[in-house]
């Protein structure tokens, strides 16, 4: 028969059931608010009054959020200047070029205070190399990021790691429909975004591990930014026809003596051709 449990070895079992069941709970509790937060964590959401500078950066969707947020800050007189980059997607074509039209259409904007950076980078940190000389040769103290709100966080700290103390970046939460931080969890989209950017923001620890400080010296860039009325003048170049009539009346000249002179020596033969038919 088998020997019935004591009253202590009872109490004792229960008390480790007990405790079993109360961490199974609290870790069920600390994963559930390590969740929920973790979409925050991702987003740097910076308030601001006004920055001279904001910088579009490439991977918006369709609906252009990022373009529409960057006109709505230029015409609400909180953001003065705008450099729009999109990498290049046909032949020649890039996606700057198309958000710079979508850009222009939003508003009577100008044309000399907006510019667009056409590059093949692959990455955001690939963007960094690109632009950040070029804003501190162009002495930006303050520069908005303007990213998906999901990788504002790790944007950031690219730009300031490649940058040191200056310019000053912030970034802010788009607010669009593909990442909701405080339900990223109930969209199949939102999830995706908070895992690719849990990923890239882990590797962008190692990407950053052999880089230094990036200065006005440094950029290597083989297409120069340009302002948007700097490229609609690539578009549609402007002739002085001015400037060409010197250089039509150069080689008009020439033509009408040679012609002159062709004449005269058609005239000297046909009288020469006379005399000879005539004797």
């Amino acid at each position: 028969m088998a020997k019935l449990p004591t009253k202590k070895q009872i109490q004792k079992k229960r008390i480790i059931y007990s405790a079993i069941a109360a961490a199974f709970v609290l870790m069920v509790i600390v994963f559930y608010m390590i969740m929920t937060h973790s979409g925050h964590w991702l987003v740097d959401d910076d308030e601001f009054e006004h920055v001279k500078w904001a910088v579009v950066l490439d991977g918006q969707s369709a609906d252009m959020e990022r373009i529409d947020l960057a006109a709505d800050l230029v015409a609400s007189g909180k953001v003065d200047s705008v450099l729009i980059l999109g990498r290049r997607i046909l032949r020649t074509r890039s996606n700057a070029e198309f958000y710079l039209e979508d850009f222009l259409r939003l508003g009577q904007f100008d044309s000399n205070a907006v510019f667009i950076a056409r590059h093949d980078d692959p990455s955001t940190i690939g963007e960094a190399f690109t632009i950040v000389p070029w804003l501190k040769k162009h002495n930006a103290d303050t520069v908005l990021l303007i990213t998906g709100a999901a990788a504002t966080h790790r944007v950031k700290r690219i730009f300031q790691t490649l940058s040191g103390d200056t310019p000053i970046y912030l970034t802010t939460d788009v607010h669009h429909y593909q990442y909701n931080a405080d339900s990223w969890y109930s969209s199949r989209e939102s999830r995706k975004e908070w895992l690719r950017n849990w990923l890239s923001l882990a590797a962008s620890y190692f990407d950053l591990l052999p880089t230094g400080i990036l200065t006005a010296a440094d950029s290597f860039y083989y297409r120069p930014i340009v302002s948007a009325k700097e490229y609609e003048n690539e578009k549609d170049p402007i002739v002085d026809l001015q400037s060409l009539l010197p250089k039509v009346k150069e080689k008009a000249e020439p033509v009408a003596d040679t012609t002159a002179k062709d004449t005269t020596a058609v005239k000297n033969d046909s009288t020469a051709s006379k005399k000879d038919s005539s004797k």
